[in-house]
């Protein structure tokens, strides 16, 4: 079997194991693979394609692994607005009952609704900053 096919089997196989597990670093590396199946097609030495293959596969992983690094991690389900469309939505508390919550009308039911820890219970404007199951936990806009 000639160093090209070899190559791009082994491309194949990182990208079909990729679309499996949903780990991002396969591609990376099968882009590495790929890397070096051109260099078997420019009729490159075996060791040249090995080390672009490395050279490629590897700068690319390290590469997504810092850009990873620098976004921050997204919130968790039940506080995430690209999840959870109540989040950020603003409604109006009339009065808060002695235990900290407060009944609340909003989209057209009524909610139980509590303050995020360390906030003062004042009536008025609020926004929503995170579903937990039933309620909706609070901030002062």
């Amino acid at each position: 079997m000639a160093e090209t096919t070899v190559w791009w089997l082994i491309t194949g196989g990182a990208i079909a194991v990729e679309l499996l597990t949903g780990t991002f670093y396969l591609l990376m590396l099968g882009i590495g693979f790929a890397a070096g199946g051109i260099a078997a097609q420019l009729a490159l030495s075996v060791t040249l394609q090995m080390v672009s293959a490395a050279v490629v596969g590897g700068g690319a992983v390290a590469l997504w692994h810092v850009r990873q690094g620098r976004h921050p991690a997204e919130a968790p389900a039940q506080a995430n607005a690209n999840v959870n469309l109540d989040i950020g939505q603003e409604l109006q508390v009339a009065d808060w009952h002695a235990d900290g919550s407060a009944d609340v009308h909003y989209r057209g039911a009524r909610w139980t609704a509590v303050l995020r820890p360390g906030a003062q219970p004042l009536p008025g404007a609020h926004r929503v900053v995170e579903v937990q199951g039933s309620r909706l936990v609070l901030e002062k806009v």
